[in-house]
């Protein structure tokens, strides 16, 4: 993947946003939303990520996560990702949103007639509890800012409802089972 956002403090949880080109309107329903949810998991199982928070928008995600390869895992999530997406773009008929990706496409993306994602994902590594907190505020409001959402809660693909009171923690681990 090649970025000038580089993961430099490998053995820290990040704050992370991956963008749809062009801002492209591409997470408008459930079904592209659980391509992203549903890899996101696999990672999880396969990949050692580890995710503390996250919230999908209608053109990029924001998530606080960990993995022991970060940039790699964030690689083939976003990899598959756009495979899967492109997949259902086509078979949903949604012409104008191809066309769209594909004039869009970086020159050397030569590999692919169409572009999802933008390049990188723009890794700011978790210092501190602070830090933390600060990052999954900003992420949780963020449909609330837009006026997409009354609540942090009440936006379905954000795990808000998880960090509040008496909620289950948002982060997976094998040993909790």
């Amino acid at each position: 993947m090649r970025s000038r956002y580089r993961v430099n403090e490998p053995h820290n949880a990040h704050f992370i946003t991956s963008t749809i080109v062009q801002w492209l309107p591409i997470f408008t329903s459930a079904t592209y939303c659980d391509i992203v949810i549903e890899s996101m998991e696999y990672c999880r199982l396969h990949k050692g990520l580890q995710v503390y928070g996250r919230v999908i928008m209608e053109n990029h995600f924001h998530a606080v996560v960990f993995a022991p390869d970060l940039t790699r895992t964030i690689a083939d999530l976003k990899k598959y990702t756009a495979r899967r997406i492109l997949e259902q773009l086509k078979e949903d008929g949604r012409e104008w949103l191809l066309k769209e990706l594909a004039y869009f496409r970086a020159a050397h993306k030569t590999a692919s007639e169409h572009q999802i994602w933008q390049e990188g994902f723009h890794p700011q590594a978790i210092i501190d509890d602070e830090t933390m907190l600060q990052k999954l505020d900003y992420m949780h409001n963020n449909p609330v800012a837009r006026g997409m959402a009354v609540s942090v809660e009440h936006w379905r693909y954000s795990s808000a409802h998880e960090w509040l009171p008496g909620a289950l923690p948002v982060l997976k681990c094998d040993a909790w089972r």
